[in-house]
């Protein structure tokens, strides 16, 4: 029997959908993918097989002879997925690192000697605490219940209104003013590499929604992320960073132990003209980061198609590729004409998003700006 690939997924997502299960098959792996919701995966590329997979011993007890390699790009898989690895002496993330990223409050206390961060339980706040705060689930994702709160009373108000939907811990944080980039590095476990890093536009308070996500230079102020990463362990596969800069000081928001989602992970692709997705599978397959990061040239943006009221989805375009003039325009959506939308003012509330490369800024706005006009995305 070969030897397969095991790939830990809870939700379906494009990335591990049209991204790491058609890489591995390019690789001429065979894929067991493991998950919770067997149904979500119906047709997916490889054997599906159903598994508790937030418990490391359920994905030993699955695990066939000898595999190639055991790896999950989700965030709350990182850590069963390490240990996992770890038991068949498999190239993998330390689950230490990977659980001091997922959960917040583990994060700020390990960071604490580098960049203290006001951090608290959301329900033990201190009367003296530094408003504003941002209010947030402890392992949350996708801007979920995350709300900018500028004193006790709106605190109180916002955590209960969270506490009816969801009873996991929350925390009350710091708020860290500046301009938001993003980071995205891979790891061989010998040497981390900046792959690039994206300048991030958000929604107005007190929600937190990425609306765009423009390519950009790393900040002259990343060495400061690079040792906060090296300080919880981060140093192995694929991880997405988001830090802020102001005056002249980087602060890391949250560590995305996986790859970037929401469709940049494919414009990362593109932008660097390499296979990415195979080159993060081969370093769970025990190969180096034997090659250089190309250099690129030109603007890219990644912009999402943000629901702006609840109802059902009539009208929208389907998945394309397409020219304009000198710009790439790749539309991917998210939800399907005839889904119930759901105002959440979260990244839940994406309808598609739009990803255009080329020459200049200029020719990619408007590039942009016609691909919106033309087509219709309609709630009713």
């Amino acid at each position: 029997m070969a030897a397969s690939l095991y790939v830990l997924a809870g939700k379906a997502t494009d990335s591990v959908t049209h991204g790491f299960l058609p890489a591995a098959a390019r690789l001429g792996l065979d894929v067991v993918l493991l998950t919770d919701r067997p149904a979500a995966h119906a047709g997916a590329a490889g054997r599906v097989v159903e598994c508790d997979v937030s418990d490391f011993r359920h994905v030993i007890d699955r695990v066939e002879g000898r595999p190639a390699g055991i790896f999950s790009n989700s965030d709350f898989l990182q850590a069963p997925a390490a240990l996992a690895a770890a038991y068949f002496g498999l190239p993998g993330k330390d689950w230490r690192a990977a659980t001091r990223a997922k959960n917040k409050a583990l994060m700020r206390r390990h960071l604490a000697a580098l960049d203290p961060v006001f951090s608290c339980d959301a329900f033990g706040v201190p009367p003296d605490a530094p408003y504003p705060l941002v209010l947030k689930p402890r392992e949350g994702v996708a801007s979920e219940d995350v709300f900018l709160v500028r004193d006790a009373r709106e605190l109180e108000a916002r955590r209960a209104q969270v506490a009816a939907r969801r009873d996991d811990p929350l925390v009350a944080e710091e708020y860290l003013p500046g301009e938001l980039h993003t980071l995205e590095t891979l790891g061989d476990g010998a040497e981390l590499r900046v792959l690039g890093s994206y300048r991030t536009t958000l929604s107005p308070p007190p929600f937190f929604v990425e609306e765009r996500l423009e390519w950009a230079p790393p900040p002259p102020e990343t060495p400061q992320v690079l040792a906060q990463l090296e300080a919880l362990g981060v140093g192995f596969g694929a991880c997405h960073t988001e830090f802020v800069v102001h005056e002249g000081r980087a602060r890391i928001i949250e560590v995305n132990y996986r790859l970037i989602g929401d469709h940049c992970d494919f414009l990362l692709a593109d932008l660097l003209g390499i296979p990415l997705f195979e080159r993060i599978l081969g370093v769970h397959l025990g190969e180096p980061l034997a090659w250089d990061v190309p250099a690129v040239r030109g603007h890219a943006v990644a912009e999402a198609v943000i629901a702006d009221r609840a109802g059902v989805l009539r009208a929208a375009p389907g998945p394309m590729e397409l020219h304009d003039g000198d710009v790439r325009l790749a539309y991917r959506p998210q939800r399907a004409v005839g889904d119930s939308v759901a105002l959440t003012r979260t990244n839940r509330d994406y309808l598609g998003t739009v990803r255009a490369i080329g020459p200049a800024r200029d020719e990619v706005e408007a590039a942009l700006a016609r691909f919106r006009s033309a087509h219709d995305w309609t709630i009713a």
